[in-house]
């Protein structure tokens, strides 16, 4: 006699196949939750919400954005990393949220890599180095010999932990130039302080320093991305203004439980690569700093690969603790 418990897992899994590619076939059959971990109004939830607009258009079902807003987005991200891996409740994350965090907090309830899956990387934004006017610089060049004559006098400031803070760590490691950091609750009192000559400089997103720059409030030496932004073409690159290889861009993903049906994933993505595609998408995001991507999930695996060692490194090596 032959055993049958072979033959009765095999079929048993074709059973399962089966029925995930069904599910996926009709999914979405109710709404779908797209979690944002932060207070409305900032990069990720406007990210969030174009995609959830999109989403709902191609599907048929509502995707409506929920915030559960932590300083840090863990608790937002915890949430999703324990829901039911469905498809009915994703995460838009950022690179704060899947690298940094992680990095900076020894125990959390989840890891990025093994309690999630990147369905697409939907955007990224370039910060912008700017300056307060009195400061005597023009260019990053300026800037990193004034930081090497004044070693820990000019300060940069930031809600710790975030993009624009992670950007200053890398511009100090990078440049070999000792700035001092000034922690702020968010974004908004940094570049006002900035205008006010409180701080030297601020790494901000670019739909905040922009118009500062712009209007001669600040000064502005630098885009941090690699190439220049149609947005502010007149403005270098870090690369370009005196230091190069200098790359620090926000980035923004939409993540799902780990154990969510390839099916489900894979529609999902085909969904969120479609509604982003359009040009009016792409005017929205460019008019708020925001660059589409909409990469495949193994585009995004990769991308997440070099990212969270990157991030993890820069706050090792910095020694950011949580404040």
């Amino acid at each position: 006699m032959f055993d049958k418990k072979p033959i009765a897992v095999a079929c048993a899994l074709v059973a399962l196949s089966a029925v995930s590619a069904k599910a996926a076939d009709t999914f979405p059959t109710k709404p779908v939750r797209i979690v944002v971990p932060f207070a409305a109004g900032g990069g990720v939830d406007l990210t969030a919400r174009i995609l959830a607009q999109r989403l709902t258009e191609r599907a048929g079902q509502t995707f409506f954005v929920e915030n559960r807003p932590s300083a840090t987005g863990i608790t937002g991200v915890e949430y999703v990393a324990k829901a039911t891996p469905d498809g009915y409740t994703l995460l838009v994350g950022s690179q704060t949220t899947q690298a940094v965090v992680p990095a900076m907090y020894t125990k959390l309830n989840y890891d990025t890599t093994r309690d999630f899956v990147g369905v697409t990387e939907i955007a990224v934004s370039p910060l912008l180095i700017v300056v307060h006017p009195s400061l005597p610089v023009k260019t990053v060049k300026d800037l990193i010999l004034l930081a090497k004559a004044r070693p820990g006098t000019l300060t940069f400031g930031a809600a710790s932990g975030g993009t624009p803070h992670m950007a200053g760590e890398l511009f100090k490691l990078t440049a070999k130039v000792d700035l001092l950091f000034v922690p702020y609750k968010g974004e908004g009192p940094a570049i006002a302080d900035a205008i006010g000559g409180q701080i030297s400089m601020v790494f901000s997103n670019l739909p905040v320093s922009l118009p500062q720059a712009q209007s001669g409030r600040l000064r502005a030496l630098a885009v941090t991305s690699l190439q220049r932004v149609a947005t502010a073409p007149d403005i270098p690159t870090a690369a370009e203004s005196g230091l190069p290889g200098y790359e620090a861009n926000t980035w923004f993903g939409l993540f799902a439980p780990t154990a969510t049906p390839r099916e489900v994933i894979a529609k999902l993505n085909a969904d969120a690569k479609t509604g982003l595609s359009g040009a009016d998408v792409k005017e929205r995001m460019a008019g708020q700093g925001l660059f589409v991507v909409a990469s495949t999930p193994e585009q995004f695996a990769e991308r997440l690969k070099a990212e969270i060692p990157k991030w993890a490194k820069i706050v090792k090596d910095a020694g950011i603790t949580p404040q």
